[in-house]
């Protein structure tokens, strides 16, 4: 490429991407879920930065540079491990985020609750019932392609997103300002949590998976200005304003909510509603359940066609049968669609088989941060195998301090991740979960499932599975 071409293509400059790393990754639906640490979640908070978010950020940046095509995880291990390996990594991209789904749709379950029934956002039938009913309802509107997913997607983001938070974290502030009694310790002392059980530590999982997503911003590290110094600046950015926003919408809960009462699913309205009452404006708190849901449509919609998409990438190289290849007219990739909202589906049940609806969403998010973990594993590991495999590719932007400075910043991203997967096998202490047994039981299983089943396609593909032309040609 050409410098003057290069040129027109570098046009993100240093606050657009900052945006756009904060828009990747920034999310009000975990918040609750760490919360329940009081002022303690600071430390995890912080502790998550330093051993995930930073290195994904910085990773992620390098690999994106240098091996720009579409697929991003998959292209950057397949690179680095070959093509086995390359379809592992994008069947967990696409199988973290199935097993997200239930979630983020319990959480929508919840905050529709508080627009009609409060009461409602603990009722396992219920939860169950929303999500079967919005997941399918997303994947039929992704159906009909990207231009009505696109303006669905658009509309949610301020409305759902930063103005609840906006509003969250003023009174929040207002209320510590005000000297209205708290719900926690604003200690030192309680600053630090307590290590004595690794039971303890567990909100480190929750912490992990509220920070996945950065990787997505260094898709534009191209289209970037002079990326060996924005880059890097635009990270530091991104980084202190979702961590400060985190630090100080989790304190706005835990200072109005006690503790043993945080819902994991509706902990932010219950946040909003312990906010107005003393005013006798509850009648508010629906108008902010309304906004919030529609933030969460959006998030919801948006996440059931990237994944399927992406994971489209590896039919184009016949890692895929052909079942599972299907596109409609609108180039959605429907097959997949179909798949995941199954898989969705069945996991929903979870929430009436476990003991109450806390339990029921914590299982499922540590399942969820475990596979992350398990692909950031694997990213971490091909970016060092790259230095030395493919030390002549053109990258520009690379982690500093050459070869050592990748072995330290992957490193510390490799053990973090760990981490965070042994961490994610202890229930946490603060939340009632049920059967120890059932607990191991569904996260081992789950992993061994989800980890054998890319290596069964694998092992069984056939050439004919490879498509004799790119699906994908003339969507654009």
């Amino acid at each position: 490429m050409t410098e003057s071409k290069k040129s027109e293509r570098q046009v993100l400059g240093l606050f657009t991407l900052s945006m756009i790393g904060v828009a990747a990754v920034l999310s009000l639906r975990n918040i609750p879920s760490v919360a329940e640490e009081g002022f303690g979640s600071v430390f995890y908070w912080i502790l998550g930065a330093i051993i995930v978010f930073l290195p994904v950020a910085f990773v992620s940046a390098e690999l994106a540079t240098g091996w720009p095509q579409a697929g991003g995880l998959y292209i950057w291990v397949k690179e680095a491990f070959g093509d086995r390996w390359g379809f592992v990594t994008s069947w967990f991209y696409w199988i973290a985020n199935v097993v997200w789904f239930p979630t983020i749709l319990a959480f929508t379950a919840a905050t529709i609750a508080y627009i009609f029934n409060p009461a409602l956002a603990s009722n396992g039938f219920y939860t169950m019932s929303v999500i079967l009913v919005v997941f399918w309802a997303f994947t039929i509107v992704n159906f009909f392609g990207m231009k009505i997913s696109g303006w669905v997607s658009t509309i949610g983001v301020i409305l759902g997103t930063l103005i609840p938070g906006a509003i969250l974290i003023i009174m929040g502030l207002w209320w510590v300002a005000s000297g209205n009694p708290l719900e926690i310790a604003l200690t030192g002392k309680s600053a630090i949590p307590d290590f004595s059980s690794i039971n303890n530590v567990v909100f480190l999982v929750g912490v992990s998976l509220s920070y996945v997503g950065l990787e997505l911003s260094s898709i534009h590290a191209r289209e970037v200005k002079d990326p060996n110094r924005n880059y890097p600046k635009s990270i530091f950015i991104a980084v202190i304003l979702i961590l400060l926003i985190y630090i100080i919408a989790t304190i706005a809960v835990a200072v109005v909510v006690p503790q043993s009462e945080i819902s994991l699913v509706a902990g932010l309205m219950q946040a909003f509603e312990a906010f107005f009452k003393p005013f006798n404006m509850s009648w508010i708190v629906p108008l902010i359940a309304t906004l919030t849901a529609i933030g969460a449509f959006a998030l919801i919609n948006t996440w059931v066609i990237g994944p399927a998409k992406a994971f489209m990438v590896t039919a184009r190289n016949g890692d895929l049968p052909p079942v599972l290849q299907k596109v409609n007219g609108n180039y959605a990739p429907v097959s997949i669609l179909i798949l995941q909202a199954i898989v969705g589906s069945l996991l929903a049940f979870l929430f009436v088989l476990m003991p109450n609806v806390n339990a029921s969403y914590w299982i499922i998010t540590a399942l969820t941060s475990q596979l992350y973990t398990i692909i950031y594993i694997l990213m971490f590991a091909a970016a060092i195998r790259l230095r030395y495999s493919r030390p002549d590719v053109e990258r520009p932007y690379r982690v500093p301090g050459g070869i050592a400075g990748m072995w330290i910043v992957a490193g510390i991203g490799l053990v973090g991740s760990l981490l965070i997967l042994i961490v994610g096998f202890f229930p946490p202490s603060q939340i009632t979960t049920g059967s120890l047994m059932f607990y191991e039981a569904f996260l081992f299983g789950g992993i061994i499932l989800f980890t054998l089943i890319p290596f069964v396609i694998y092992h069984f593909r056939k050439p004919e599975w490879k498509p004799e032309k790119d699906i994908f040609l003339d969507e654009d």
